[in-house]
């Protein structure tokens, strides 16, 4: 029983809690960015991230997946916001969580398998990109000093391992890079007074701890009609970033999770994060990402990042406040990086046509509309039509003759639904079979919903319509069942 907490929780204390601390510092420019993006003060997405990132710890079903204030949310929360303000938001923000822990009980976290490889592949690079785009504002702004850090920053994260395995000293492979970099930056811009850009500069951070309480809002059917198209938005979007996200998580650890406990777990996080005055959120891929790279592999990393980012916005403050943002930028572009699947590139022209074409669509929607939800969704829709298409192909119907019994046997391979119970039609030419016998060989065919039964049924009476006389024969026993059913 120890030693599978242990596994759970903290199989190595120390990296795990440096692990967090990486994932914290990644948390701080995002979360401040998303929460411009909906419209509410820096401390709502603060406050959030810190309670979210505590109850997941807990409630969740991923080890060492970071979850906070995400970018997908603000984007759906931000047109609430604006027409009804703040209460509104925490409203809908807690409806979602209840919505999200239904979800979770009827086991519909399984619709992730729905999703192809293609359009995780596609999600995955969709949101490197985007992080990397977050960085660019910061970028643009930056003066000769600013660029400087910057580079300097890089060198440090990616230079400072690369030492440490090229001369063997075990303090640079026990500290993550990352945190090594905010020191050092951090230390040069304040030593020195360089004109650079701080965190103080993003917006103003919290100065006491969140407090309980329910949102402000009428009990009123009105309040519920205002809400629950928005909420509705905000547990599907959450969802599908959260399931997606530990399904990366659990791609990197090779281990698997619940996904309907993840789902659940969500759902608790934001009703806790809408009663402390927090946005809802979800899972983050690049903090995730960021995590799992620098050593996280259990809860106890995505309890730290909450409970650090509580002591570094509130007990800490003047000194996160030096922070240089470059120093946060250079932490996001590593992980942008990171999270890109570069062997997706290579593959564009090995792979089949079809999947290269649903992964580039998830792609350039969800940069199009910056809302992983569309990209995602048409990304499903065309893997799930190109499939249909390509099932639907294989279907064979061959005739041959009895001259001698005067017969002629119809044999059907290959799976008959909707999509290919036309073809199914159209492969019987009924001229010439006037008042023979007829055999339909449906041994090797599998038919599937309501539309095959009836393509099945339409020939038949299209042969009798002949004076055949018709025979099925080879139905399968899920097969008759339908076809009794249907009757």
């Amino acid at each position: 029983m120890l030693a599978r907490l242990r596994a759970e929780w903290a199989p190595s204390i120390p990296r795990e809690l440096l692990a967090g601390a990486v994932a914290t510092f990644a948390l701080i420019p995002e979360v401040i960015a998303f929460s411009f993006v909906a419209g509410v003060d820096p401390a709502v997405g603060l406050y959030a991230s810190f309670v979210i990132s505590i109850v997941i710890a807990f409630a969740g079903a991923r080890p060492a997946m970071v979850s906070a204030a995400a970018g997908s949310v603000a984007l759906v929360a931000a047109p609430l916001v604006a027409s009804h303000g703040l209460a509104y938001l925490l409203a809908a923000g807690l409806l979602a969580g209840l919505v999200q822990i239904i979800f979770g009980w009827l086991r519909m976290g399984l619709l992730v398998r729905f999703v192809s490889s293609s359009v995780r592949t596609g999600f995955v690079n969709a949101l490197a990109i985007l992080i990397f785009s977050a960085q660019l504002p910061h970028l643009h702004q930056a003066n000769g000093a600013g660029w400087a850090l910057l580079v300097l920053g890089l060198a440090l994260i990616y230079g400072l391992p690369w030492m440490a395995r090229r001369l063997n000293i075990a303090a640079l492979a026990v500290i993550p890079s990352p945190l090594i970099c905010v020191l050092v930056l951090t230390l040069l811009a304040a030593g020195l007074g360089l004109p650079v850009a701080t965190v103080a500069d993003l917006g103003h951070l919290p100065d006491a701890l969140p407090s309980f309480g329910l949102p402000e809002v009428p009990l009123a059917w009105e309040t519920l009609r205002i809400i629950l198209l928005p909420a509705i938005a905000i547990a599907m979007v959450g969802l599908l970033e959260s399931v997606l996200t530990a399904s990366v998580v659990d791609e990197m650890t090779n281990t698997p999770s619940d996904k309907n406990r993840e789902c659940r777990g969500l759902g608790l996080a934001n009703v806790a994060a809408s009663c402390f005055g927090g946005i809802a959120g979800c899972g983050m891929i690049g903090q995730a990402v960021g995590n799992v790279t620098y050593g996280g592999r259990g809860r106890l990393s995505t309890l730290f990042a909450g409970v650090f980012l509580l002591v570094l916005i509130v007990l800490l403050k003047p000194w996160v406040a030096l922070v240089p943002v470059v120093a946060l930028v250079a932490i996001m572009v590593t992980v942008s990086v990171a999270t890109f699947n570069w062997g997706s590139l290579g593959e564009i022209a090995r792979h089949p046509r079809t999947s290269t074409t649903v992964m580039l669509a998830t792609v350039v929607l969800t940069l199009v509309t910056h809302n992983l939800a569309v990209g995602v969704a048409v990304g499903v829709l065309l893997s799930g039509v190109f499939f249909m298409a390509k099932v639907s192909q294989l279907l064979q119907v061959r005739c041959e003759d009895d001259d001698s019994a005067a017969t002629r046997t119809w044999s059907v391979t290959g799976q008959v639904f909707f999509a290919s119970a036309d073809a199914l039609v159209d492969a019987f030419d009924v001229r010439g079979v006037e008042g023979r016998a007829v055999r339909i060989d449906a041994s090797g065919a599998q038919f599937w919903d309501i539309t095959a039964v009836a393509a099945l049924e339409k020939v038949v009476q299209r042969l009798r319509a002949h004076g055949c006389a018709v025979e099925v024969t080879g139905l399968t026993a899920s097969s008759r069942q339908l076809m009794e059913r249907v009757k």
